[in-house]
């Protein structure tokens, strides 16, 4: 089972994101089915031709096996509302919370921080070159 990534900035960042802890966040395709496809009475096939998408696409988003990129976002902006910025805003926490728990974790949680990410976060550490 791999490892949670478990460092200071990351926990403070996870407090401040407001992500969940011990599930994963919900992918933007389950946010569109459960709080738009279903209550509008949508079929996939009708919000694909709205988006100007094709089915498969939007069926791939929908069950969470395909992200939401910045030209979806904006699509779905458009059609059904909420800003890009909360499409974009879903699939970035669930990659984030993806990639802190996924098979990677461990091996980020060993990476050594630079000197200047152990202090302020200023880089006052650093010297300038050139």
């Amino acid at each position: 089972m791999p490892t949670k990534l478990k460092s200071p900035t990351t926990a403070e960042e996870i407090t401040a994101r407001r992500l969940p802890t011990h599930r994963p966040p919900t992918h933007p395709g389950e946010m569109l089915f459960e709080e738009f496809v279903k209550p509008l009475g949508l079929t996939q096939t009708e919000l694909a031709r709205r988006l100007d998408v094709s089915y498969p696409r939007l069926n791939e988003i929908i069950k969470g096996r395909r992200s939401v990129t910045p030209d979806t976002a904006l699509r779905l902006s458009r059609v059904v509302g909420m800003s890009p910025d909360f499409w974009l805003g879903l699939q970035q926490d669930w990659d984030l919370w993806h990639a802190m728990n996924g098979p990677a974790a461990e091996a980020i949680a060993r990476l050594e921080p630079l000197p200047h990410n152990q202090g302020d976060g200023l880089g006052a550490d650093i010297a300038p070159t050139g």
